[in-house]
């Protein structure tokens, strides 16, 4: 049997997930991290994007999407404390692509630094919940 290690999302609103994994991947600050089991201790920043467990059965994967937040990995624990998180397959792509717009339109739209920084963040968010719909659409 392989090896695998404990992983917690959780966000304000909920635990949406609590179980084993034998591999998580996840958006880090620096880029893509992918760890297992025995992985050495580490914290880091989480983007926006989605995280990817891979299952103990059959190596089938569930993808949920987190808006950022904190990592803290262990040897046998992965903790991501999200700012929101919800599984991939409740994404609204519609409201991702209205979302997506809206910001878009903002950025040309505004005049202010802090104005033009929100609508860049919300960008951002909208680009990475359309790209976990499209991960999750890859896999099926």
């Amino acid at each position: 049997m392989a090896k695998t290690l404990h992983v917690d999302i959780v966000s304000a609103e909920q635990a949406i997930f609590s179980g084993e994994a034998t591999m998580v991947i996840a958006p880090g600050e620096a880029g893509e991290l992918g760890i297992m089991p025995e992985h050495t201790p580490l914290l880091t920043r989480v983007k926006p994007g989605a995280v990817r467990l891979v299952m103990p059965e059959g190596g089938q994967e569930e993808v949920i999407y987190v808006s950022g937040g904190m990592m803290e990995v262990q040897p046998d624990v992965v903790t991501i404390l999200a700012d929101t998180s919800v599984r991939a397959h409740d994404l609204d792509e519609a409201k991702a692509l209205e979302a997506k717009r809206l910001a878009e339109e903002a950025i040309v739209n505004r005049t202010g630094a802090l104005e033009i920084a929100k609508a860049q963040a919300e960008l951002a968010e909208a680009a990475a919940q359309l790209s976990a719909i499209r991960k999750l659409r890859a896999r099926k």
